[in-house]
């Protein structure tokens, strides 16, 4: 009756005491009856019966939750006087449960003046092994684990005096910890099992937060610990291995903490990584680093509840590995990625000898008829697959690169050859996954056969977990696989997948289109014959999943795939238009999408066919929707629309000023500066593609079309919009050349809120957001542009002021408080001068790629850069009189120290203008180190810009500057940083 007159208090005590919390109910408890609870609570803390004590325990954290420390002060002072009151060891008790409790509550405030009193009094507790029960001992140690955590966070800002706190209170705890571990993990004790977890949280903390006052004490504890791993892998091989022993699995003492064995191994590996990634301690364990890696792959095994479960439900055990639940495999991965980084080669030697040891010892197993002998055969390769990339990677030294190539065979090739997949079917569809892992140590013959088994195994009737392996190698061999070898299996494969495709889950259904996706690109000559029986599965699957983001994309690339696959786009298109309307929510969005995928790239035949269906709707949808997703995926189809018909779009609908009326409606709803910014966040994609294939239309329009988009900008709350926008006027610029300077006028009779005209609030926008521009296409447009009005030298350049450079603070480290009270403060400086500068950023941009790209080595794109320095005499001596001028110049001493800067030698260096090969080497070093996206390859496609060699534009524009008005630029130079003008030097100046 008073357990539960204890929990009935304190689900009264949630949902009435605090007004502010979410579950509050009314009546609220009075100030009053507060008062007289928590009195009574604490004094009920010390009833002998466990339950209640717990029950009563929870109340009082409960309350304490909402109350302490402002409300409740007396609360810490009672608990701590009744829990060093051993005369009354039900009070005892009672006060450590309640502490244990609330100790996750306790900041960095009570933490610091409560540990040199509370600690002593936990490592009594700890220590009284006659005393205090296991359960009772682990709860002092879970105190000490939430202070420790404490004070690890403040040791960031506060080092000194925490490590001053800590460290007179560290030794005994370290051999406490000692005594605990250094006796053998015992089966069947959860107990056990919970206290040693405790322990290795503590000593997580200590070694994580403070680690030179821990190494000092580790001595003592290295061999308990080692002892601990040992005994560990013992029971669970016993235990969770091979389920002879009972593991504890899912069950929680009264407090909810979980007591299994695995929660326990989890915490042990996490406590390894920690002491293997500390600098401090490598030296302490680095003669032991092969050892802990060989029990590390004994518990990377899979488990008899894994096996048991994964074989009944392949949708599950394909969601635990995607998804990299918490269990002892990921945590053991975990730890030997630690291993490759902490130790490099040395830990990757470590790693591979471990493995022979275990590769070994299966074999032996296997031989003694051993049934469980390919688990950890299993694990090794499930372990070696999972540090695929440092194991390969191009810094492993050679020698250890060919005891890998010989690793590898040797597990590979002996588990393809000798198991059956009915027998073992987990270890059989592991080495299906790996072998892409390693296709770059695996001859070509070699990997021919393991793809022609995974074709195979579609093909038979075997176990789930063998097809998710097979369906996981499949995309990585197939792209680079010959047609002879893939031919005899499409059709088989494109079956098998449309069978599974109706069978999966969600978890099961991205791997089953990725292959799918993979077989349909592998085989495209056999994909017509099979398109309609294929196509109708994947636009059901796709409608009934159009809201799931990543399924229906999934969906969507595998049809682009039948798309592009020879005589299949006509028969998709047909079956998409004639699609059923009736689907759930968000069909809309998503049909437009789907759309817009089939416009891409297709035959103009095809995009009237699609017309002919859709444009209306399309342009209604715009004029009509208030809906951002169908907007932004109506924008987008539009602007396929006329990409794909190009000028032929306005004879399609009979009526060319019809059609054009209806795409400069959907434009001015699109430009409306009322609306969301959301909804217009494509529009930039689609006026590009107007200017590029409706020009002569357009032009009649650009004074409307100017004074909208500045409109749309001034009221746009999302950057990528205002530099999609931004982007359009660029393109603009391009549009108007020769006669730049007649569209700066223009700029300048349109109107802006705020400013005096839409040329000022134009540029003072696009040199704030210019190093927000992002793909080659769009930074090459936009700067070239810059570049464009720059040269008109028109007079409104040195008028408008722009925002220059960031006044750096002497204040320190900047405080989202400070920040408030003093916001960034910039200079001005002339827009002609600005421009100058993000110029000099564009080609800093270039040189710094440039040299990365080289890997420090001397080759093209260090040739390529000396060649830009290179000018001849004449322009030497220019250059040396222009920066005389300018004392704050940096000074470069001659060609050696240039040359020294650069890694070039002097021998041969071309003199004079980098030539175009040169040029286009840097060039394309651009190009591959910017992001781009399909919106980026309709645009850029078609867009002769985008032929532009940027770093040759660079160069030219910045000698005929210099030649033309040398004494500008010379004073525009003044205004830049040192960086910028370093960059322009580096140019111009060898």
């Amino acid at each position: 009756m008073i357990h539960l007159s204890a929990v009935l208090l304190r689900q009264y005590i949630k949902k009435h005491w605090n007004e502010d919390d979410e579950s509050f109910e009314q009546p609220a408890v009075a100030a009053e009856e507060k008062e007289v609870i928590r009195g009574l609570l604490l004094l009920s803390l010390d009833d002998p019966h466990r339950k209640v004590c717990t029950a009563i325990s929870m109340a009082v954290a409960c309350v304490a939750s909402y109350d302490w420390p402002e409300h409740w002060p007396d609360f810490l002072p009672y608990i701590m006087k009744l829990f060093t009151d051993y005369s009354n060891m039900n009070g005892v008790h009672g006060a450590l449960r309640c502490l244990a409790l609330v100790s996750g509550d306790l900041d960095d405030k009570v933490v610091p003046a409560l540990v040199p009193t509370l600690f002593p009094c936990l490592y009594a507790v700890v220590s009284s092994t006659q005393i205090f029960d296991k359960s009772l001992r682990s709860k002092a140690l879970s105190i000490v684990y939430s202070c420790a955590s404490v004070l690890g966070t403040m040791s960031g800002m506060y080092k000194k005096e925490t490590v001053s706190l800590i460290q007179p209170l560290l030794k005994p705890w370290i051999e406490q910890f000692s005594l605990i571990l250094e006796h053998p993990v015992q089966s069947g004790d959860p107990d056990d099992w919970s206290m040693r977890t405790e322990v290795l949280k503590c000593l997580n903390q200590f070694v994580q937060h403070f680690p030179r006052a821990v190494v000092k004490e580790f001595i003592v504890l290295l061999a308990p610990f080692w002892q601990t791993i040992v005994s560990s892998l013992n029971i669970y091989q016993k235990s969770a291995i091979e389920g002879t022993e009972d593991s504890f699995g899912g069950r929680y003492d009264s407090d909810g903490a979980e007591r299994s064995l695995e929660s326990f191994v989890m915490q042990l590996l996490e406590c390894a990584v920690t002491i293997v990634g500390s600098a401090t301690f490598r030296e302490a364990v680095v003669n032991d680093v092969q050892e802990l890696v060989y029990c590390t792959f004994g518990f990377l095994q899979i488990t008899e509840q894994q096996a048991h479960s994964w074989s009944l439900d392949a949708n599950q055990y394909i969601s635990d590995e995607d998804e990299n639940s918490y269990t002892c495999r990921v945590s053991g991965i975990l730890l030997l990625e630690r291993v490759t980084s902490s130790f490099g080669g040395e830990g990757i030697k470590a790693i591979m000898d471990a493995a022979r040891r275990r590769l070994r010892e299966s074999l032996q197993w296997k031989t003694e008829g051993d049934k469980f002998w390919w688990r950890i055969r299993e694990a090794v390769i499930y372990g070696l697959a999972s540090l695929s990339e440092q194991l390969v990677g191009d810094e492993v030294p050679e020698a250890d690169r060919i005891a890998l190539r010989s690793l590898v065979g040797e597990m590979l090739t002996v588990d393809f050859g000798e198991i059956g997949a009915h027998e073992i079917p987990f270890l059989y569809g592991r080495v299906f996954s790996t072998v892409p892992k390693f296709s770059s140590l695996i001859s070509h013959e070699a990997t021919e056969r393991f793809l022609d088994a995974a074709m195979n195994a579609f093909e038979m009737d075997v176990p789930p977990p063998i097809i998710v392996g097979a369906c996981r190698a499949l995309p990585q061999l197939l792209p680079d696989a010959r047609k002879e070898v893939v031919r005899p299996h499409v059709m088989r494969l494109f079956s098998s997948l449309a069978h599974l495709l109706k069978q999966a889950s969600e978890e099961t259904l991205h791997l089953v289109l990725d292959t799918l996706q993979a077989v349909v690109k592998a085989g495209q000559e056999a994909t017509f014959s099979v398109e309609p029986a294929i196509s109708p599965i994947i636009l059901t699957l796709w409608a009934s999943h159009v809201s799931d983001p990543f399924i229906s994309v999934d969906a969507i690339e595998v049809l682009e795939a039948i798309k592009n696959a020879p005589g299949c786009i006509w028969p998709l298109v047909s079956r998409v238009l004639s699609f059923p309307t009736e689907q759930p929510e968000g069909l809309v969005a998503g049909s437009l999408d789907l759309m817009t995928m089939l416009l891409k790239n297709a035959p103009k035949d095809v995009v009237k066919a699609v017309y002919d269906v859709c444009f209306d709707p399309v342009i209604r949808l715009v004029l009509q929707s208030d809906d951002h997703g169908e907007l932004q995926n109506a924008t987008e189809c539009l602007a396929a629309f006329v990409s794909g018909a190009g000028s032929d779009i306005l004879t399609w609908g009979g009526d060319p000023g019809f059609v054009m009326r209806s795409l400069f409606d959907a434009l001015s709803r699109l430009l409306d500066p009322d609306m969301e910014s959301s909804g217009s966040f494509f529009v930039g994609n689609y006026i590009l593609q107007l200017i590029l294939h409706l020009p002569s239309q357009l032009v009649h329009h650009i004074h409307d079309l100017v004074a909208a988009v500045v409109k749309r900008m001034l009221s746009c709350k999302i950057a990528g919009l205002k530099t999609s926008l931004l982007l359009v006027i660029a393109r603009l610029v391009h549009a108007s050349s020769p006669n730049t300077v007649k569209f700066i006028d223009l700029l300048m009779t349109i109107p802006a809120d705020g400013y005096e005209n839409a040329f000022r609030y134009i540029m003072s926008e696009w040199v704030k957001m210019q190093g927000e521009m992002q793909g080659a296409y769009q930074i090459k447009v936009t700067t070239t542009a810059l570049a464009l009005l720059l040269s008109t030298k028109h007079g409104e350049l040195a008028r408008v002021n722009v925002q220059g450079h960031l006044i750096k603070s002497n204040a320190g480290i900047t405080t989202r408080s400070r920040a408030k009270l003093a916001p960034e403060q910039w200079t001005v400086m002339p827009l002609h001068a600005k421009i100058l500068g993000l110029l000099a950023d564009v080609l800093i941009e270039i040189q710094e790629q440039a040299v990365d790209d080289d890997d420090g080595e001397v080759g093209t794109s260090s040739f390529v850069l000396s060649s830009i320095l290179c000018i001849t005499d004449e322009k030497t001596k220019f250059l040396s009189q222009m920066f005389s001028q300018d004392s704050d110049w940096e000074e470069i001493d001659g060609n050696m120290r240039m040359e020294q800067g650069l890694g070039i030698s002097g021998g041969g260096m071309p003199i004079g203008r980098p030539s175009y090969e040169e040029l286009a080497a840097m060039a394309k070093v651009f190009n591959e180190n910017q992001d781009g996206n399909d919106d980026d390859d309709l645009i850029s496609s078609t867009d002769p810009l985008n032929e532009i060699n940027l770093p040759s534009y660079l160069v030219d524009f910045f000698f005929k500057f210099w030649q033309t008005d040398g004494l500008l630029f010379n004073q525009l130079c003044q205004s830049l940083a040192q960086p910028q003008r370093n960059a322009i030097q580096m140019v111009l100046n060898q």
